[in-house]
């Protein structure tokens, strides 16, 4: 019998673990999610409802997705966050982020309340979206992004907290 590690360390490995990750609104830090969220995973797509803003090609709404499924919304300031994150929370998705200083409160609150959005529903929005690893850059926070979403796929704690 092989060590399943040892399949994993050597492209051995049979475990279908690809999910959709949802990448909410054209920007660097999406950009760098779309790079590097395949090699992690991931079945990455942009949703932008200003397609033209996209250097990728972009959805204009939230797709079907089911309870695998992470949407990272990388833009706290667009005028859509409000409608597009009440979207993603009508999904099953089992991961939904917002990118954001935790130090400030999150504009997502007023958007959502005001589109009626119950409160067990706002709660399930994450902010800040990625490990707490000091990043300052568009590839760091993606970095850190995806080792939460790493981290939680696997069950493990992965320094979310600030």
């Amino acid at each position: 019998m092989t060590d399943p590690s040892c399949a994993v360390a050597h492209g051995a490995a049979t475990e279908d673990t690809s999910r959709a990750l949802v990448i909410v609104f054209a920007s660097a830090v999406g950009d760098h999610l779309l790079r590097y969220a395949p090699d992690l995973g991931y079945d990455p797509v942009l949703v932008d409802p200003q397609p033209a803003r996209a250097s990728v090609r972009a959805l204009e709404t939230i797709p079907e997705l089911d309870e695998r499924a992470a949407v990272v919304l990388t833009d706290h300031h667009r005028a859509e966050l409000g409608p597009l994150l009440r979207d993603a929370l009508a999904t099953p998705a089992g991961w939904i982020g917002l990118m954001g200083n935790p130090r400030h409160p999150g504009p997502h609150l007023t958007a959502l309340r005001s589109l009626g959005v119950a409160e067990p529903e706002i709660a399930r929005v994450r902010r800040p979206i990625g490990l707490n690893i000091g990043s300052r850059t568009p590839a760091e926070i993606a970095v850190a992004t995806l080792a939460g979403l790493i981290a939680e796929r696997n069950g493990r704690p992965g320094g979310f907290e600030f």
